[in-house]
Order: C-alpha cells, then structure tokens, then sequence
C-alpha cells in the first residue's frame, strides 16, 4: 500500500474540512422553492378551473414539517402575500390561511412532538383540503355540486402530493445545506 505524504494528503481532503454552507444559500431556498412553487399552478392552468393543487402552499407545509424550526412563525404571512398576488386570490386570503396553517402546525408540534411521517402527511392532507374548501370559498365562486366535483381532483391532489413534496423538500434541504465549494 502506497503511504501518501502528509503534505498531499491535507491537499486531497483539506479541500473538504472546515467548509461551511453558503450562509445566502441557508436562508433564501425555503423561500424561493416556496415563492417558485406559488408560481407553478399559474403555468399549469386549465381552461375552467386550476387542477394543480396549490404547491406553494404544499411546499410551506413540506419546509414547516420537513425542518421544523427552519422558518418563523410569521413567514406565513409575506409569502402567503406573494401568493396572493399571483393567484389571483383576493388578497389577504393566503395571508389569513398560511398564517392560520403555520400557528396550527406549532400547535401540533408543541402537543405531540414525537411526530412521524404519517402523522404528517395526515397534518398535510386535512391542512390542504381545508385550504383548497376555504380557497374555494374565498374566491366569490357560488359553491354547486358540479364546481366541487369539477375541483375535486386539485384537492385529492394536494393530499396525494405532499409525500413527494417532502421527499423534494428534503433534498433541497441537502442542498441548502451542502458544503461551499472552493475554486482553486
């Protein structure tokens, strides 16, 4: 076996010791992801209602339980404004809702810390389902049986999704955390 130099051996791995998470990057993914994940259902629309289920909202709640003491309390108000805008929700009813969802959440956690991913994905779908009613209602839309049945597969949807938006949440959780990299 070939013995290495000492002098060799701290430049092959002191490229990796000591290199700490981009401080911008630590902070700015979960609101990004949360903002661009806002954005999506106004690409994916389609001719009578949105049938993409909110993932803005979805990705609140991934980044809430995936990490949860990650983002304050009041987050929930600034990006459920940003929703608001995009949406074209009457403004003030994503703010209302994620902030209710992100007390709600401190509620559970603060009652049952021993949470798993069950639990959560049970959280997530009754969490998103009473957004996607409220939403509905929120919107001025008279509320018939054919709208609802019309709507249904936005709200089956935002409950089916959450195991893969906390599979994603986790991996950009990875990323916000992954190790600067040096140019040498």
């Amino acid at each position: 076996m070939e013995r290495l130099d000492p002098r060799a051996r701290s430049d092959i791995y002191g490229k990796r010791i000591n290199r700490a998470a981009s401080p911008w990057r630590a902070v700015s993914v979960p609101y990004l992801t949360i903002m661009l994940g806002s954005l999506l259902p106004v690409l994916l629309v389609a001719d009578l209602m949105p049938l993409s289920p909110p993932f803005g909202f979805l990705l609140l709640l991934g980044w809430r339980m995936v990490r949860p003491g990650l983002m304050p309390l009041w987050a929930g108000a600034p990006l459920g404004a940003f929703d608001d805008l995009v949406s074209g929700q009457p403004f003030g009813s994503a703010i209302l809702l994620w902030s209710l969802a992100m007390i709600t959440i401190e509620m559970i956690e603060t009652r049952f810390p021993w949470r798993g991913f069950w639990q959560d994905w049970f959280t997530a779908g009754v969490m998103s389902v009473v957004y996607w009613l409220v939403a509905l209602l929120a919107s001025g839309a008279s509320l018939t049986s054919d709208m609802l049945t019309a709507a249904l597969p936005q709200g089956l949807l935002s409950v089916l999704f959450y195991p893969i938006v906390a599979r994603a949440v986790a991996g950009l959780d990875r990323f916000r955390l992954a190790r600067a990299r040096t140019i040498n």
